[in-house]
């Protein structure tokens, strides 16, 4: 993972939009987009410019990338990887972002936030299928299975977390066991239960120049 130095919240008023990256304190009232909803920086209470059809465009590049916590040329592999599917380019590439290990474990809750996730999977806390999986891209597929590795269990950032799952709303594609704290993936996530932050279209149109 590409170390990122600008602070998480400022990444969201530069977007104009909730990113999600600090977990909870994203849905309190100590959110800083509530309090200060302009881009950071000297010029930013002067509100928010408008953009050009390429600058709306780079917007929403820089926007998934965020969300996702990647750099750009895994994004941009991930575009490609798209291309050569059959199919709505977009809705495909949003699929290969939302079916990657880290965002699965996140959109569970599992954990709190993508970083959080990453960090967990980098240092082998859970396993895919029975197996140990270290690498936060890893690409699931259908009926593949999440788990806690059973010596992790413990640790204090599982703390509630059956109570977590309990009351989770998961998307229609991933099915939790909150007692077992497992997570499976029932299938491939359709248009209607991915993340809607960004508009893959104008990202195909980025890189379609």
């Amino acid at each position: 993972m590409s170390r990122v130095s600008e602070a998480k919240c400022k990444k969201c008023r530069r977007e104009g939009a909730k990113l999600f990256l600090k977990g909870d304190k994203c849905a309190s009232p100590k959110c800083p987009m509530l309090k200060r909803n302009y881009p950071p920086g000297v010029h930013g209470v002067k509100g928010r410019k408008r953009f050009t059809e390429y600058g709306s465009q780079l917007r929403e590049k820089q926007k998934a990338k965020r969300i996702y916590g990647i750099n750009e040329r895994q994004f941009r592999n991930y575009y490609e990887k798209a291309m050569r599917q059959v199919g709505d380019t977009g809705e495909i590439l949003r699929q290969f972002l939302e079916l990657r290990l880290d965002n699965a474990v996140y959109r569970s809750g599992l954990t709190k936030s993508r970083r959080m996730a990453r960090q967990l999977v980098d240092h082998g806390l859970f396993t895919v299928n029975g197996k140990k999986v270290t690498i936060p891209s890893y690409q699931l597929k259908a009926k593949d299975e999440i788990c806690i590795k059973p010596q992790k269990t413990e640790k204090k950032v599982f703390i509630d977390l059956e109570k977590n799952l309990e009351k989770k709303e998961a998307p229609a594609w991933i099915y939790i066991d909150a007692k077992n704290q497992k997570v499976k993936v029932v299938n491939k996530p359709k248009a209607d239960e991915m993340d809607h932050t960004f508009n893959p279209r104008l990202i195909v149109e980025f890189y379609s120049k």
